[in-house]
């Protein structure tokens, strides 16, 4: 069985687990409505697709009377 022979150093340590850390989420803003979007997500409020630039859901308006 593998045992190593010399304790592994903090600096050792920190050097390998350097890239280990959490990236912040990027947002971008949707250019129909300006509300803040994910990359590469539809936008909640209208249905924009940025990436592909059109409409990926169909937003239905409610009829008012009747």
């Amino acid at each position: 069985m593998a045992v190593p022979k010399r304790r592994t150093s903090k600096a050792r340590q920190g050097k390998r687990r350097s890239h280990h850390h959490l990236k912040t989420r990027q947002n971008t803003y949707c250019t129909r409505c300006g509300e803040p979007v994910r990359p590469h997500f539809v936008c909640s409020n209208c249905g924009w697709l940025n990436s592909q630039a059109r409409e990926a859901i169909l937003i239905e308006e409610e009829e008012e009377g009747s």
